[in-house]
C-alpha cells in the first residue's frame, strides 16, 4: 500500500483529501506545516508528498529540498503559470489547482506513484533503458500498433485490442474528437486475419446526407438524377476486409436501416436495385456522441446501437493520460524537426509546464497542430510557450475563479452554517449550489465554480441536487 503525506494548513481540506485517498486504498499521514512534517516524519519513507503551496512558516516547495528522493505534488489556490513554472523549476513533479476534481487528483496521484516506482526499479539500468519519444521504449502492444502511450488507461486499451482484433466481432470506439479513434481502428485491422484485405475508412459527417446511401451502398444506373452509370459502394469495396465508420452518430436514419441489414444478414442492396448480394465485412464504428442517449431520443436506431455495441473500446482524452502527453509531444516534435531537417528541436521549461497542465480540449489533433505551428515559426531550436499558441492563461484564470468559489464555500456568511471538518469537496459543491441557486442563474453558478454548465448539470445529476426552475436559467 502506497504511503502519502498530506501537508495542508486548512483542516477541512486536509481531512477531505485524507478520506478521499484512504477510500482508494492509500495509507495517509497528515501535517499542517513544513515544520510539523519534518518534526513528525521521515520524509523519505513516503511514496508521495502532497503539499499546499502557501503554508504558515515555510512554503510547500521547501519539501522538495528536504525530501529530494520523494516526488512532491504542489496544490495551490493561486493558480497561475508563474507559480506552476516556479514550482517545477524547484523540482515539483507536478502541480494541481484548487478546488480540484476528485478524479483529477486520483489520476495525478496514481500516475506520479507509478512513474516514481518505475524510475526506482530502473535506476541501476543504463540510460538507454529510458523510453524513447518515438515509442521504441513502449510496451510491444503500443509500439506495434503505432500508438504512443504508457498510461494505465492506454495499457488496458492495448490489451483489449489484442483480444478483440483476431475476432470478427463488431467494435464501437468511444472517444472525444482528436483522440485517435482511427488509429485504434487501424490497429484492429492490422492485427486481424483480414490484414491483407482493404481497410475502408468513412467519415459519416463529411458526406452530404443526400449522397450517404449511394456512397456507402452503391447505386445502379438511372437510380436517381445524375446516376449515369452504376457504382460500387464503400461497404462492397471493403468486402473481405474492414469497414471503419467514423462519427457514426451522424448517419441518417435511412442509412442506419440499410447498415443494420448488413450487420444482421451480411447482405447489401445497391440504391435502385432489386437484388441483394452477400458481403463479408468486419465493421468498426467510432463516435464522440452518446449513442445510447441518442437512441432514447429517437435520433439513432436502438436496434443498430445494440448491434454496434458488441465490443466497446473507450479511448481516454489526452488530459487523462498523464505523462503520455509529453511522450506524444516529443514524438510529434521529432517528426516535425525531421520534416524540416532540424535535428535539435526541443521545448523550454515553460513550454513543458504548459503542455503538461493545458487540458487539450482538441486532444492529440490540437497538440499536433500546436507543435507543427511552433516548429514552423521558431527561429532557433528552442520551442517556447508563445510559439505553441495555447491559451494557458484562460485555463489558469478559470482555476483561480474556482479557487475563489471554494473560499466562499469555506466561509459562508452565517457562522452557524460553517462546514465541519467532515465535509468533502463534493459537500462544498452541494453547499454552494443549494445556498446560491435561488438568486443565481445556472450560468452564474457555473462561472463562480469555474466549471461549464454541462459539468454543473452532470454534478447535479450525480449528487442528486434538483435544479431550481427560474425564468432566467
Amino acid at each position: 500500500m502506497s504511503h502519502i503525506l498530506v501537508v495542508e494548513d486548512e483542516a477541512i481540506i486536509r481531512s477531505a483529501l485524507r478520506r478521499l485517498l484512504e477510500r482508494h486504498q492509500y495509507q495517509v499521514s497528515e501535517a499542517g506545516s513544513v515544520h510539523e512534517a519534518v518534526e513528525r516524519f521521515t520524509l523519505g519513507d513516503f511514496d508521495l508528498i502532497i503539499s499546499d503551496l502557501r503554508l504558515p512558516g515555510e512554503p510547500g516547495t521547501e519539501l522538495i529540498r528536504k525530501a529530494p528522493d520523494t516526488p512532491v505534488l504542489i496544490m495551490t489556490s493561486y493558480a497561475s503559470l508563474r507559480s506552476a513554472v516556479d514550482s517545477m523549476k524547484l523540482g515539483a513533479v507536478d502541480y494541481i489547482a484548487k478546488p480540484f476534481d476528485h478524479d483529477e487528483m486520483l489520476q495525478a496521484v496514481a500516475r506520479i506513484i507509478q512513474d516514481h516506482s518505475k524510475r526506482r526499479s530502473q535506476a541501476p539500468a543504463a540510460p538507454a533503458a529510458k523510453p524513447e519519444a518515438t515509442g521504441a521504449g513502449q510496451p510491444a502492444t503500443g509500439s506495434d500498433m503505432g500508438i504512443i502511450g504508457s498510461s494505465p488507461a492506454m495499457q488496458t486499451l492495448f490489451k483489449r485490442i489484442n483480444k478483440v482484433a483476431p475476432t470478427d466481432s463488431t467494435v464501437l470506439i468511444q472517444g472525444e474528437s482528436g483522440t485517435g479513434k482511427e488509429l485504434v481502428a487501424r490497429a484492429l485491422h492490422q492485427n486481424s486475419r483480414r490484414t491483407k484485405a482493404p481497410l475502408i475508412s468513412v467519415n459519416c459527417a463529411a458526406i452530404p446526407e443526400t449522397l450517404i446511401e449511394s456512397e456507402l451502398f452503391g447505386h445502379e444506373k438511372g437510380a436517381f438524377t445524375g446516376a449515369t452509370a452504376g457504382r460500387t459502394g464503400l461497404v462492397e469495396a471493403a468486402d473481405g476486409g474492414t469497414l471503419f465508420l467514423d462519427e457514426i452518430g451522424e448517419l441518417p436514419l435511412e442509412a442506419q436501416a440499410r447498415l443494420l441489414r448488413v450487420l444482421q444478414e451480411g447482405e447489401i442492396r445497391r440504391v435502385g436495385s432489386v437484388q441483394s448480394h452477400r458481403v463479408d465485412v468486419r465493421l468498426v464504428a467510432a463516435t464522440h456522441r452518446d449513442l445510447k442517449t441518442l437512441a432514447r431520443q429517437g435520433l439513432f436506431r436502438e436496434d443498430l446501437y445494440y448491434r454496434l455495441n458488441v465490443i466497446e473500446l473507450r479511448l481516454p482524452p489526452l488530459r487523462e493520460r498523464g505523462e503520455d502527453v509529453m511522450l506524444i509531444a516529443e514524438a510529434l516534435l521529432q517528426r516535425a524537426g525531421g520534416n524540416m531537417n532540424i535535428d535539435d528541436l526541443h521545448f523550454n521549461r515553460q513550454a513543458v509546464a504548459a503542455i503538461r497542465r493545458y487540458p487539450w480540449p482538441g486532444n492529440v489533433r490540437e497538440l499536433e497542430n500546436a507543435i507543427e505551428r511552433a516548429a514552423i515559426l521558431c527561429d532557433e531550436s528552442e520551442i517556447s510557450l508563445d510559439l505553441l499558441g495555447i491559451d494557458v492563461d484562460a485555463e489558469y484564470e478559470r482555476a483561480s475563479e474556482a479557487a475563489s468559489a471554494l473560499e466562499t464555500m469555506r466561509h459562508p456568511n452565517s457562522e452557524s452554517q460553517e462546514p465541519t471538518e467532515d465535509l468533502s469537496l463534493e459537500d462544498y459543491f452541494q453547499h454552494f449550489v443549494l445556498e446560491h441557486q435561488e438568486h443565481m442563474t445556472e450560468t452564474e453558478l457555473a462561472n463562480k465554480l469555474g466549471i461549464s454548465r454541462k459539468c454543473l448539470w452532470e454534478r447535479r445529476q450525480r449528487l442528486g441536487i434538483p435544479r431550481k426552475k427560474t425564468a432566467n436559467s
